[in-house]
């Protein structure tokens, strides 16, 4: 079926000698793996590559086949044009790494315009901003809304634990998960932040990296066959 949608680029792959598999969060139809036949074989197939980057705003005209892995793109436009996401270094490897989180985390093949939005607001923010340090910590926090395991919102500042397991805050340490000290504290304050405002979250590097680590590992504990990211080291040299 031929038609017409934004998507947001997660990964690509070399699929044989000359195709690439494209995979893609798309307004209309959610996850998307599209195969691009023969697109490495000549230099005009190899300038459409450069649509692919992680995390590009495409507009597609798909030929979608139902009951089918993989389908087809019969014609690709940039549908916002970025500034700074793929040529600024830091920008370029929180891009990646972002790509990666949701390349793991997004699964299903059906509309959710909310998350789309959110997806495609919170790049174009980034893209723009010169105060983004916190970007991902506030990016990841957020995204659990749309997946299913928001923290619930303490109801009293007095609870100085955080059970990752059960996304709760507590007044007491309980089970193998819960957590305490600095990281709950982030945590609060990223509760409570818009994309606007993360610049007044001031963070060391140590601090940041290890609340991103409890971040992942609240990622694994909710979503099946969740895995540490490949570019996490990369992501940490890069900030350090």
């Amino acid at each position: 079926m031929l038609g017409s949608t934004q998507a947001i680029v997660l990964s690509k792959i070399k699929y044989r000698d000359n195709d690439l598999i494209v995979k893609c969060y798309t307004l209309n139809r959610g996850v998307v793996s599209y195969l691009l036949p023969s697109v490495l074989k000549s230099k005009k197939g190899t300038s459409k590559v450069a649509y692919f980057q992680a995390l590009s705003q495409l507009l597609i005209e798909e030929d979608y086949r139902k009951n089918k892995s993989l389908h087809y793109i019969k014609d690709v436009k940039i549908n916002n044009v970025y500034q700074s996401l793929h040529s600024h270094v830091i920008k370029s490897a929180v891009t990646m790494f972002v790509a990666e989180i949701l390349s793991l985390a997004l699964k299903e093949e059906e509309n959710n315009q909310a998350l789309y939005s959110f997806l495609e607001t919170a790049l174009l923010w980034f893209d723009t901003e010169k105060e983004y340090a916190n970007f991902h910590l506030l990016f990841l926090v957020k995204l659990t809304k749309y997946l299913g395991f928001y923290p619930e919102l303490p109801k009293q500042n007095g609870k100085p634990f955080f059970n990752l397991e059960t996304g709760t805050f507590e007044s007491l340490e309980v089970g193998n998960y819960s957590i305490s000290g600095k990281n709950v504290d982030v945590l609060k304050h990223l509760l409570a932040a818009t994309f606007d405002t993360i610049s007044t979250i001031k963070l060391k590097s140590e601090q940041r990296q290890s609340f991103l680590n409890m971040l992942l590992l609240y990622y694994e504990l909710h979503i099946g066959g969740f895995k540490k990211t490949k570019s996490l080291d990369i992501f940490g040299q890069v900030f350090n």
